[in-house]
Parts: structure tokens; C-alpha cells; sequence
């Protein structure tokens, strides 16, 4: 519970979140429920996982969701 609580503070502010396993997100926090954290990323920070002839394509409007229980540490940017 303490995640989402601190998730909820952070809520429409620009974090750094890094996971359990290591990896580590930047973006704004859109919405938080009591399992998830909605991530909108940092412009450029996103890569679709398709495969395009010309090259990547970078999206700013993706929603990143990642696991509460996965949350290592959440600080404010």
C-alpha cells in the first residue's frame, strides 16, 4: 500500500521510478489505481517493439503500466 500512496502524492508530476529488476522510467504520472501506476514517458523514451522497414517510430503519448508491486524507489524530477 505504500507504493500506491506515494504513487498518488506524485500523480501529475514528473518522476524517476526504478523497478525491481533495474530498470528505470521517466515520464509523468497519469493515473494510479491500487495494482497499477500509468506512466506517460519522457518525449523519445518509447520504442514500439514492431518492426518498420524505415526505421523506429517514437510515440509521446504512450501509457507505460507497470506493476506496483514491481516499484523499487519513485522520486520526483
Amino acid at each position: 500500500m505504500e507504493a500506491y500512496y506515494n504513487c498518488l502524492r506524485c500523480k501529475g508530476r514528473k518522476v524517476r521510478i526504478l523497478t525491481r529488476d533495474g530498470k528505470e522510467y521517466r515520464g509523468m504520472i497519469k493515473d494510479v489505481d491500487r495494482n497499477n501506476v500509468y506512466l506517460m514517458p519522457e518525449s523519445g523514451s518509447v520504442r514500439t517493439s514492431a518492426f518498420y522497414p524505415y526505421g523506429p517510430y517514437y510515440y509521446n503519448n504512450a501509457i507505460i503500466t507497470l506493476s506496483l508491486f514491481t516499484l523499487l524507489a519513485i522520486a520526483l524530477i
